[in-house]
């Protein structure tokens, strides 16, 4: 999975949480999930739990709080498929 395909699963996973849709609309790697997109902490964690059951992948809690961004997420999820 390419990173361009990451990031379109990823927008899916987020956009249910989104608060701020014209942000959402403009998503790239730079977004940040809570500043931009306005979702709030107890979102995130849904989100950090829908990408683990999306990409069977296990974060654990030190990535779970770099999470903050597009960016961060991308690497780690990345990082995660690559450990399988």
């Amino acid at each position: 999975m390419n990173k361009e395909e990451l990031i379109a699963k990823l927008k899916i996973i987020i956009k249910p949480y989104t608060a701020n849709n014209e942000a959402y609309d403009n998503l790239t790697e730079n977004t940040d999930f809570i500043k931009d997109l306005e979702i709030n902490s107890a979102n995130l964690v849904d989100i950090v739990l829908d990408i683990e059951e999306n990409f069977d992948v296990v974060i654990d809690n030190t990535d779970m709080e770099r999470m903050l961004d597009v960016k961060t997420a991308v690497e780690i999820i990345e990082t995660k498929l690559a450990a399988k």
